[in-house]
């Protein structure tokens, strides 16, 4: 993670970044502490990805060009471009799941193909939808996963769309498949 020290040097580094990512922190606050650790474990094993870092103790042009009024936030950029902001402290899984993401739509984008938005439907106790998100993870698929035994509205909108209460379910770009249907899965992933 390279420190910015301001909006000039940022907008330098990330002119010609198809995806680029700034955490604004305030040193000695906890929640920024947390982001910061957190952050950097998530790229412990991911160093493609152009990743910086501003104190806003020292720099303090960065967050009013973005309307930040909050910190930690991670802004996101595409092409140079801001695009989102992420507000707070989330653990390093979380910021994994996100930089994973970025790595995969730039790789589909690379060959050529448009990137799929993945949901999957399941439970902790479900040995099939383990199963499924290991088989995903092992591909290189980045995903959303919603625990239906916890999420009462996102069960009743899956079964309201699919007529079925067992899981896994997974949605891919609006194709919903039943189950850990390989083939289907396969096909609809575009995955040889």
């Amino acid at each position: 993670m390279k420190k910015i020290s301001s909006y000039n040097e940022l907008m330098k580094n990330i002119s010609g970044q198809q995806k680029a990512f700034l955490l604004l922190f305030k040193s000695g606050g906890t929640q920024s502490a947390c982001a910061y650790q957190a952050l950097e474990e998530a790229l412990d094993k991911n160093n493609s990805l152009p990743v910086f870092c501003a104190d806003v103790n020292e720099t303090n042009d960065i967050h009013v060009h973005f309307s930040v009024n909050s910190v930690p936030s991670l802004l996101i950029f595409e092409n140079g471009n801001y695009i989102n902001n992420i507000k707070g402290c989330h653990n390093s899984g979380y910021y994994k799941a996100l930089l994973e993401n970025a790595v995969y739509q730039a790789k589909m984008k690379a060959e050529g193909k448009a990137p799929k938005r993945v949901t999957v439907y399941s439970t902790p106790t479900c040995s099939w939808c383990n199963a499924l998100k290991g088989w995903l993870r092992k591909n290189g698929i980045p995903f959303t996963d919603i625990d239906v035994s916890r999420d009462e509205k996102a069960a009743q909108e899956m079964v309201s769309r699919t007529g079925q209460q067992g899981v896994p379910q997974t949605d891919i770009n609006g194709q919903m498949v039943i189950g850990f249907d390989q083939k289907r899965l396969k096909e609809l992933l575009e995955i040889q």
